[in-house]
């Protein structure tokens, strides 16, 4: 089959790993590299051999007239971009979030289903190896499921410049919570009936109506509940910043942590170095019948090799045309959940979904 035609928009760290990605592809041939600032398009070119570069998106949605999008910048540019997309009859990828409010999402949604175009959202948990092991182990453990996830970002330099352009959208727990509240999601197959969340405002960097630590209470229909927590700050602490953790009435499933103490480094936010599984069976005297068993995951992909797992996904559902209905249907519900922890946030009060 003939290649797809991709436009690459944002070059920073997400975008540099899947353009590398459609590069690595015999599927895709890349049109155009995108992104406001110069040095990242261009040191990007470099790498991969010199691609045409743009300043503007909508110059060189123009100019290069792509069979697929690819959407890798700041949040609040992807309704706006997507939609652009949409309507220039091209498939789209676009990084999480969807949309800043779910109204959008939804009509994000409505659209590219109209325009029978496919829509892929980068949810990278959902094509890790290990961590779809994670959830198939959780699903065993019975019911009802304590989940506890978090991913606090002690962050300096330029990841706290990047944290500080985020927050100008989105909080932490929005940001990245759409993620794990997903993969709990997946893991309990329920539907979400309430979400409360705490946080505070660490830093006078960012504005006053801003939090840049948060904490999410999720509950579910089949009794389960789960927690997230996120921080973003040269001030968060490092003690505990990696806790994934499932317990249920048969026993629990954790993720060892493999981020060697440095919550900083981006590759490392996927990472796991085994799977410890514990079973909660005794016997008559009271002592466990099992030992806990180590699963080793040391041979699981990198960033970029999660990214090109997610780019492969993408040419398979255009090239199989395969119904994105349920995964757009789980990036719209995740993000109404996170959106829903963030209101609850600003008004002090449990938001029933």
């Amino acid at each position: 089959m003939s290649k797809i035609k991709i436009l690459v928009v944002g070059c920073g760290n997400m975008g540099a790993s899947h353009a590398r990605a459609y590069h690595k592809l015999v599927g895709f041939e890349i049109v155009g590299l995108v992104s406001r600032k110069p040095e990242s398009r261009e040191k990007l070119s470099k790498e991969l051999g010199g691609y045409s570069t743009f300043a503007s998106f909508e110059t060189a949605l123009q100019h290069t007239k792509p069979d697929a999008v690819s959407i890798n910048t700041y949040p609040d540019t992807h309704a706006d971009y997507i939609r652009a997309a949409l309507h220039a009859n091209a498939h789209v990828f676009v990084e999480k979030p969807l949309a800043l409010t779910v109204e959008d999402a939804q009509d994000l949604v409505a659209l590219a289903q109209k325009k029978s175009k496919k829509m892929v959202v980068g949810y990278i948990l959902r094509v890790h190896p290990a961590w779809a092991k994670f959830v198939a182990i959780a699903q065993d453990l019975g019911k009802p499921l304590v989940m506890r996830m978090n991913l606090n970002q002690q962050s300096s330099g330029k990841n706290w410049y990047t944290h500080k352009q985020l927050m100008k959208s989105m909080s932490p727990i929005v940001d990245c919570g759409v993620h794990y509240v997903d993969i709990m999601c997946l893991m309990t197959q329920s539907t979400p009936v309430s979400v409360s969340a705490i946080g505070a405002r660490l830093s006078n960097e960012i504005a006053a109506d801003m939090y840049n630590y948060g904490q999410l209470q999720v509950r579910f229909k089949d009794g389960s509940v789960g927690w997230y927590e996120a921080g973003w700050g040269p001030m968060i602490s490092e003690t505990a910043f990696f806790v994934k953790d499932v317990i249920g009435p048969k026993g629990c499933v954790s993720i060892v942590d493999n981020t060697k103490g440095n919550s900083d480094v981006v590759d490392g936010h996927a990472k796991t170095g085994a799977l410890k599984v514990h079973h909660s069976a005794i016997d008559a005297d009271g002592n466990f019948t099992k030992k806990d068993v180590f699963i080793n995951t040391a041979d699981e992909p990198n960033h970029d090799e999660l990214c090109l797992l997610e780019q492969e996904y993408f040419y398979t559902a255009i090239n199989k045309n395969l119904d994105l209905s349920d995964h757009l249907l789980d990036a719209v519900n995740s993000l109404r959940i996170v959106l829903a922890a963030d209101a609850s946030f600003k008004t002090g009060k449990t938001v029933v979904l």
